[in-house]
């Protein structure tokens, strides 16, 4: 399945915004949350994060 690049481009900025928001908690926590609130495996925000 093909996924749409503006999207994508959404999706890891909100990430990265959300991540430079919430810098006081720990990651693991943040990780969390972004994996509740976006359906995502922690493994796959850890890769968002770290482009």
């Amino acid at each position: 399945m093909r996924r749409n690049l503006s999207l994508l481009k959404k999706r890891n900025e909100f990430v990265k915004v959300y991540v430079n928001n919430n810098q006081d908690k720990q990651m693991k926590l943040i990780v969390s949350e972004l994996s509740e609130r976006l359906f995502l495996s922690e493994r796959t925000i850890y890769n968002i994060m770290n482009q």
